[in-house]
């Protein structure tokens, strides 16, 4: 059986927190000082002749409070309730000290010490340790609250980048197996140059893809290059029967989009209309800006047969992953859509925020 470690401090941690512990600790004995001169004033102290007792007082209790933070430090696995269990014990340990230091006349004459004065004085040490205590331990939870945020953070990011990958890399397998039958087709036909063709495509398609980070965006004018290579290869597959047209503003070249998000929607276009289709089919991909939006649209003739229903092929694996790696990526603040626009004419449309590299 194995346990977990979380919760155990690491070194790093330790340093900035017993770090934090002095500083803090400087900064709160220092104002406790301040204001306990401030309020002997009013009792007729004189702040001056009273400042070497304040100074031992406070810096014993400087010390004590500095212990007290690196006992709560070594202990900071423990649950809530027991740390300010501990906070109390230690403040009533620590409580007679200061109060003894007091006790032994090393205030001004001013201020006898008297039982009822010594009663004073322990409540206000107890307030002011206890106080310390509670602060720093507010300190710390603070601390592993945020430790534990980013640990999920970092969790989160891994996950998003692991899924990201799985979906990106979900586009080639399909591609690359029908692309080696053609080749092996082409092969048998005797059309070795086409095939060399094919080859020397793929080559560079597989290349892009492969060095091209799934969690980073490209430029639009680079997503589009490596659709043309793509639809370049499809191309040799199906002769004359495929035709494809670009439209792309010159003012939109350089608007960023996920790598490879447009590649299902070219491969679905292949595939339910070249591949479904006895004539010339033709593809288009176009990109246009309206406000702060990126709209980018693969159209491409379908069957007639397959135009009486609204989305006849579905949402497909290919179309899913489009979806889902906008969703991810952009947190809800983008659209994607597909379906029959008209008779014969099938339309996959994002819609996605405009940002310029």
């Amino acid at each position: 059986m194995t346990t977990s470690n979380n919760s155990l401090p690491s070194q790093s941690d330790m340093a900035c927190l017993t770090q934090a512990a002095f500083r803090l600790n400087l900064i709160y004995w220092v104002c406790m000082f301040l204001a306990d001169c401030v309020l002997g004033y009013f009792v007729k102290i004189d702040p001056i002749e009273s400042a070497p007792l304040k100074l031992t007082l406070f810096g014993v209790s400087a010390l004590m409070t500095y212990v007290m933070a690196r006992i709560l430090i070594r202990v900071r696995g423990l649950s809530f309730p027991l740390k300010a269990l501990l906070c109390l014990v230690m403040t009533i340990i620590a409580v007679p000290v200061y109060t003894a230091i007091d006790f032994l006349n090393l205030y001004p004459q001013s201020v006898t010490s008297d039982p009822i004065h010594s009663g004073y004085t322990l409540i206000q040490y107890v307030s002011m340790v206890f106080g310390w205590n509670c602060l720093f331990l507010a300190v710390t939870d603070n601390f592993e609250t945020g430790q534990r945020e980013l640990q999920l953070a970092a969790i989160r990011e891994v996950a998003l980048t692991s899924k990201m990958q799985a979906l990106r890399y979900q586009v080639n397998p399909h591609f690359l197996f029908n692309t080696l039958n053609s080749i092996a087709g082409l092969i048998e036909e005797g059309a070795t140059t086409r095939a060399e063709r094919m080859v020397l495509s793929l080559s560079t398609f597989m290349r892009t893809t492969l060095e091209v980070d799934p969690m980073s965006d490209v430029k639009l004018s680079e997503e589009i290059a490596l659709q043309e290579e793509y639809l370049g290869i499809e191309r040799e597959r199906f002769l004359d029967r495929l035709t494809f047209k670009i439209e792309m503003p010159e003012a939109l070249q350089d608007a960023l989009v996920p790598s490879l998000i447009l590649q299902p929607l070219i491969e679905n276009a292949i595939k339910h209309g070249v591949g479904a289709a006895t004539g010339q089919v033709e593809i288009s991909l176009t990109a246009s800006s309206k406000s702060d939006r990126l709209v980018l649209t693969v159209e491409n003739d379908i069957p007639l047969d397959n135009s009486d229903r609204k989305n006849p092929f579905g949402m497909g694996v290919g179309l899913r992953n489009v979806q889902e790696r906008l969703h991810m990526r952009f947190q809800g603040n983008s659209q994607f859509s597909s379906g029959i626009i008209r008779p014969g004419r099938y339309q996959a449309s994002i819609d996605l925020p405009f940002k310029i590299a």
